[in-house]
């Protein structure tokens, strides 16, 4: 839908806008829950409806999504791919009759493993799952976790061979000095991941406050604004992981890869912000490389002797950002780990990481996928607030009143009626249910 090499620029300018526009009217008719990413819908399918996820917003998010990607918006594939993994897992539990508590337990197996296929990292996937979707590393459900991880990825492999998501050389720190410059550029992945998450829901809370009619046609913003930025600079378009691979082996220039940042920026928080189909994985792993691939080439500038290649800074970039933004610093590492196989990077990576969600967390205190649902009014339990036995639920607080009032009743036979009864106010009821409460004093 638009060449970046052959063709005419005009589909460049056209295929994001069609495209959302004709997803923009799927979501808004007939599949609300394809909206984003699907990482926040998944979370509140597992802490609020019991798991359960319908068959149709699956495919309503496999299709919507694959429109929307497909037609060139700058958004990423691996958020929805755990909804839908979650949603094959919540329709499967569901179709064999199991009980909610078991049906919770498969959200995050089926999350880890559509995230395991990917991305093509088995340990990583266990990670999110537990790390971010449940939100609980020492959760029960470990077993269960690696267990489809490891089960997708061995299908994935089947399937694909073992090719990596990227083509990675070897890396090596060439100087402990050199670990300056890769704290230099967690300081700056911080800043620019906290940038990026506070224009993005601005731009979200901007669109949230519109009237819901225009809603069918808003995420055509989020395509007018790409296929502009792509008219121009066609690498702007879609994910862009081929030219992640060009920063990883060092065969971009530096005022490309400056540039784009501020593009990818731009372009992804508004196609995101005005509601498409899509998720922030691949574009924070797309801003990160270019980050850090920018501050690879300056460092090597400025003291070539003491300082690795290019690549080795956007490799760390990747992780950075990707801590900074979607704030799973553990998974980010052991990411960006299994995407090399390469232990020499480990170390500035946990350096870069560290800080960039350090400056990240400082200045924007709520984590993306919160602060996306608090937008939408949902606020979930985090561990800070969870009981310590567990979540408690209103259905395990509440007690059954004994006494209740019929609507109909005069109130000296309401009076009648709770003459004996331990409490002060109660239900008035009709024959659809609650109406209201009334006290003792009122009656």
């Amino acid at each position: 839908m638009y060449p970046l090499e052959t063709g005419f620029a005009w589909r460049r300018l056209l295929g994001p806008v069609i495209g959302s526009l004709v997803t923009g009217f799927l979501i808004y008719r007939f599949f609300p829950d394809a909206r984003g990413s699907g990482i926040p819908q998944t979370k509140v399918a597992l802490s609020v409806h019991g798991g359960r996820i319908t068959l149709r917003s699956v495919l309503g998010k496999f299709w919507v999504s694959s429109g929307a990607l497909a037609s060139g918006v700058a958004l990423g594939r691996e958020g929805p791919s755990v909804m839908v993994g979650s949603g094959i897992a919540s329709v499967i539990g569901r179709s064999l009759g199991l009980k909610r508590d078991k049906v919770e337990a498969l959200v995050p197996v089926g999350a880890a493993a559509a995230l395991a296929a990917a991305f093509n990292t088995p340990i990583a996937a266990v990670l999110f799952a537990l790390e971010e979707v449940l939100g609980n590393l020492h959760a029960r459900l470990l077993g269960s976790v690696v267990l489809s991880s490891a089960t997708a990825w061995m299908i994935l492999h089947l399937v694909l061979g073992d090719e990596p998501l990227f083509s990675v050389p070897e890396y090596e720190l060439v100087h402990a000095s050199e670990l300056g410059f890769y704290l230099i550029l967690g300081v700056l992945g911080g800043l620019v991941s906290a940038g990026f998450v506070k224009v993005l829901l601005w731009i979200r809370r901007r669109f949230l406050d519109m009237p819901q009619r225009t809603r069918w046609f808003q995420p055509v913003a989020g395509g007018l604004t790409v296929g502009v930025l792509g008219f121009f600079v066609p690498e702007v378009l879609g994910v862009g992981y081929g030219r992640v691979n060009d920063a990883l082996n060092g065969n971009m220039a530096v005022q490309a890869m400056i540039l784009l940042v501020v593009l990818k920026f731009v372009a992804t928080a508004t196609c995101y912000g005005s509601g498409n189909a899509g998720g922030i994985f691949g574009p924070s792993l797309f801003i990160g490389a270019m980050l850090g691939g920018s501050v690879g080439s300056v460092a090597n500038f400025l003291l070539p002797e003491y300082t690795g290649t290019p690549g080795a800074y956007a490799l760390v970039g990747m992780g950075t950002a990707f801590a900074g933004i979607i704030r799973v610093p553990l998974t980010s590492v052991i990411m960006i780990f299994e995407l090399t196989r390469d232990y020499s990077i480990i170390v500035p990576l946990m350096v870069s990481n560290l800080v960039s969600f350090f400056i990240s967390y400082r200045l924007q205190r709520k984590p993306i996928y919160e602060a996306l649902a608090h937008q939408d009014g949902i606020h979930l339990p985090t561990p800070e607030t969870q009981q310590p036995q567990g979540r408690l639920r209103v259905r395990k607080a509440m007690r059954v009143p004994r006494d209740v009032i019929d609507v109909n009743m005069t109130p000296a036979e309401a009076l009648e009626r709770v003459e004996d009864s331990r409490w002060d106010e109660w239900p008035v009821v009709d024959e659809r249910g609650l109406v209201g409460m009334i006290t003792l004093g009122e009656l």
